[in-house]
C-alpha cells in the first residue's frame, strides 16, 4: 500500500515545532517556513519547491531523499546536517546569514550555489563541485576541501579556509590577496603584511 502524497502551496508555516516528527510523502511548493524547529525530525523523502526558511533549526534533520530545488535558507541553523544524502536531480540551494557548522555536502553538486555571511566550521565539501559559488564573508574554520571541484569559486571575503591546490581544481577561483594564506596553511609560513 502506498502513502498519499501531500502537496502544500504558497502556504505559511511559522513557529511549528517539529522536534523528532516525522514528516514523509508531502511536496511544498512555494511555501515560506518561519521560525520552525526541524531538530532530528525526519523529512526523508519529501520535496521543497521554491521554498523559503527564515529562522529555522535543522539539528542533525533526516533528510535522505529529499528534495530541495531553488530553497532559500535565510538566518537558519542548520547543524549536523549530511546534504550528500538528498535527492541528486532537486538539488539547489542559497544560503543567507546561516550557521551550517558540522554538515556535509560529500560528493554533491553546488554550482554557482550562494553563501552568504555564513558559518561553515568542520563542513565538508570533499569530492563536491562548487564551480561559480560564492562564500561571502563566510567562515570557512575547519572546512574539509579535499578532491573538491572550487573552479570560478569567489573566496575574496571568505575566512579561515585552508585549501590545498595540489588536491583540489582551483581555476580562475578569486581569491582576496590579504588571504592567500589560506592556500599556503601547509608549509607552515609566517606571512607578515607591510603597512
Amino acid at each position: 500500500m502506498t502513502n498519499e502524497i501531500k502537496t502544500h502551496e504558497r502556504k505559511l508555516f511559522e513557529n511549528i515545532d517539529y522536534t523528532e516528527k516525522i514528516l514523509r510523502d508531502r511536496e511544498f511548493y512555494q511555501c515560506k517556513f518561519m521560525a520552525c524547529v526541524f531538530s532530528k525530525s525526519d523529512l526523508i523523502g519529501n520535496s521543497f519547491e521554491d521554498c523559503t526558511f527564515e529562522n529555522c533549526n535543522f539539528l542533525m534533520t533526516k533528510i535522505q531523499g529529499a528534495g530541495f530545488r531553488d530553497a532559500k535558507f535565510i538566518e537558519c541553523k542548520i547543524l549536523g546536517v549530511d546534504f550528500s544524502e538528498c535527492n541528486k536531480f532537486m538539488f539547489s540551494f542559497s544560503f543567507y546569514n546561516c550557521h551550517l557548522d558540522y554538515s556535509t555536502f560529500f560528493g554533491t553538486k553546488l554550482m554557482k550555489t550562494k553563501f552568504d555571511k555564513c558559518s561553515l566550521k568542520e563542513t565538508d565539501f570533499s569530492e563536491a563541485n562548487l564551480s561559480a559559488s560564492v562564500f561571502s564573508d563566510c567562515d570557512l574554520t575547519g572546512a574539509i576541501f579535499s578532491n573538491t571541484t572550487l573552479e570560478k569559486v569567489d573566496f575574496r571575503t571568505a575566512n579561515n579556509y585552508s585549501i590545498d591546490p595540489e588536491f583540489n581544481k582551483l581555476k580562475k577561483a578569486k581569491f582576496s590577496a590579504f588571504n592567500l594564506e589560506g592556500l599556503l596553511y601547509k608549509y607552515k609560513l609566517d606571512i607578515h603584511y607591510n603597512d
